[in-house]
């Protein structure tokens, strides 16, 4: 059964990469796929009104990711890069209230540069919930995270290391293969011989 909230939230056409995008960053706590989900969506919008807030998502996750890993200076880089392209309006058209979620970037950008200056300090991490601007939106991705079995905006397990090097063990496989097929196209096109 439908309620009026899904339907509003149809009718405003939220993308699903958005909705998967915030299912994971809230329900699993699975950053790198937030960054990999979004990214693929961004790639094949590039020229979106809203590229660059999206291009901010995939950072603030990837900042993120790399903080629950003690990488300070990659997540005070990705953090700050991403505040710099969120856009308030932008982010409520997505369901999400750009003011808050910017100060809160800000606070944590400001705490994690105070940490890193230190020189060798280490953040005791603590989630990041975004916040959502429209509560039929965020009870959707509740939804639908608790159906993947999923306890929603709960702590990031951090002694799981599927999750905290996700980097290091996903299959690249379709990554070389592509890297390798655009070497040799543009091979072709120089007309040279692979």
């Amino acid at each position: 059964m439908r309620t009026l909230w899904m339907e509003a939230i149809d009718m405003r056409q939220t993308p699903a990469a958005i909705i998967e995008y915030l299912i994971h960053y809230h329900g699993s706590r699975d950053w790198f796929e937030c960054h990999e989900i979004l990214e693929e969506y961004w790639k094949r919008h590039p020229d979106a009104a809203n590229a660059d807030t999206l291009v901010g998502l995939i950072q603030l996750a990837v900042g993120l990711y790399h903080e629950r890993r003690g990488n300070l200076a990659g997540a005070v880089k990705m953090l700050r890069s991403s505040l710099g392209k969120l856009d308030p309006q932008q982010l409520q058209e997505l369901g999400l209230d750009g003011g808050q979620l910017r100060e809160r970037l800000r606070q944590r950008l400001e705490a994690l540069e105070i940490v890193s200056a230190d020189g060798g300090g280490r953040s005791v991490f603590a989630e990041m919930d975004l916040p959502f601007a429209d509560p039929g939106l965020e009870e959707l991705c509740r939804q639908k995270s608790e159906a993947h079995g999923w306890s929603w905006k709960r702590p990031s397990p951090l002694h799981d290391a599927e999750l905290i090097d996700r980097h290091r063990r996903r299959d690249r496989s379709d990554v070389v293969r592509e890297r390798e097929e655009s070497k040799r196209r543009k091979q072709q096109q120089r007309g040279e011989k692979p």
